[in-house]
């Protein structure tokens, strides 16, 4: 046997080894109704996060989408969202003001998307596709409150839910996960390349439980 096709059939074999499967969910319409609550494995008393996910959506800017929301009883606590202008935020601890950056715009083909930001210094930063943003400082010396819930669909305004039609997501999430610290640049490059690091401590989208409501579809497609 020629020794290029020993090495094919090597590549081949490795390849389907370490390939894997995730879910995928997919919002097809806008509603007040449809979500998707996460467990995390640990509270959300935190000083510091990377928080990863994929994400598809062919809403354009004409209104607000939500990415990302965890409510306590008292107030938003962390938020992430694509404004109407297309720009990705960060908000934390009921802010106004919030993190914004100016960003490619999100659309059908998927991307991955993480959000880092460390209490210590302040330091905010979104990764595209592995490509980072310039540096934002925000909440310098702030630390999210425990105790709330963690919703992807819908901007959760009170702990039991109410949510607005006009701000849900539309599109597809998947591989939600979420470190209690900030990782490295190159593991976020890692990722976004599709290489399957160590589970995040917080959310962890191979075992975090999930519940559904509403018009959610949960597919599974391999990486």
């Amino acid at each position: 046997m020629k020794l290029s096709l020993v090495l094919f059939l090597i590549a081949i074999s490795t390849a389907l080894a370490g390939s894997s499967t995730v879910k995928t969910l997919v919002f097809p319409k806008a509603s007040s109704n449809s979500y998707v609550e996460l467990t995390a494995r640990r509270q959300l008393r935190l000083r510091a996060f990377t928080l990863c996910m994929r994400v598809a959506t062919e809403l354009t800017g004409w209104r607000e989408v939500i990415l990302f929301s965890y409510r306590t009883s008292s107030r938003d606590e962390l938020n992430v969202w694509r404004e109407k202008d297309g720009r990705l935020s960060l908000y934390l601890g009921a802010s106004s003001g919030g993190a914004k950056f100016k960003v490619p715009q999100l659309g059908a083909l998927e991307t991955h998307l993480c959000v880092t930001w460390s209490s210590g210094t302040g330091a905010v930063n979104l990764y595209l596709d592995g490509r980072r943003s310039l540096t934002k400082i925000y909440k310098h010396g702030h630390t999210t409150l425990a105790g709330g819930r963690i919703i992807l669909g819908q901007d959760t305004d009170s702990v039991v839910g109410k949510f607005d039609y006009y701000q849900s997501f539309v599109g597809e999430i998947s591989d939600v996960n979420m470190w209690s610290y900030v990782l490295s640049e190159s593991a976020i490059q890692q990722m976004a390349c599709g290489e399957r690091l160590k589970s995040g401590n917080v959310l962890s989208w191979g075992s975090t439980r999930m519940t559904v409501h509403g018009n959610v579809d949960v597919l599974r497609r391999k990486l």
